[in-house]
């Protein structure tokens, strides 16, 4: 049976669609005050749609263009919490030189001889990004 896209998302529907562990999704809303899942009796969380889509962009702030946790969340400030379309976003900060742009995504990529890929890079940040996060649930 199909959900109706309306309809709220439990963790488990939501990591799948988006292809992102549920300890990440959980994570993100502890440095993303804005992704706030309804929570019921025994703290299981249901997400709007509008909450999935918030975090389809965070995902793609964070491992398609590059960004820094810190990055997408002053990026997400000057936008007011909302994330409409993500790459034309991303152009714009470009253009005007924003500071949210982490060191990498600023200097275009793959400049000055860097032997990486920019999705090798990519890759290695999510590595890190997932090794920071279990550092931290160890603590």
């Amino acid at each position: 049976m199909q959900k109706s896209p309306d309809a709220f998302r439990t963790i488990s529907e939501v990591s799948t669609e988006l292809e992102v562990p549920q300890h990440v999704l959980r994570f993100w809303e502890t440095k993303f005050k804005v992704v706030k899942p309804l929570k019921r009796g025994g703290g299981r969380r249901y997400y709007r749609p509008s909450d999935v889509e918030l975090i389809r962009g965070i995902r793609d702030l964070l491992y398609k263009h590059g960004f820094t946790i810190r990055g997408a969340q002053k990026l997400l400030k000057e936008q007011g919490g909302r994330i409409d379309n993500v790459d034309a976003m991303v152009s714009a900060a470009r253009a005007e030189g924003n500071p949210a742009l982490s060191p990498t995504e600023s200097d275009g990529g793959n400049g000055g001889g860097d032997p990486l890929s920019g999705e090798a890079k990519a890759q290695l940040r999510r590595v890190l990004s997932d090794l920071k996060e279990l550092k931290e649930m160890l603590a």
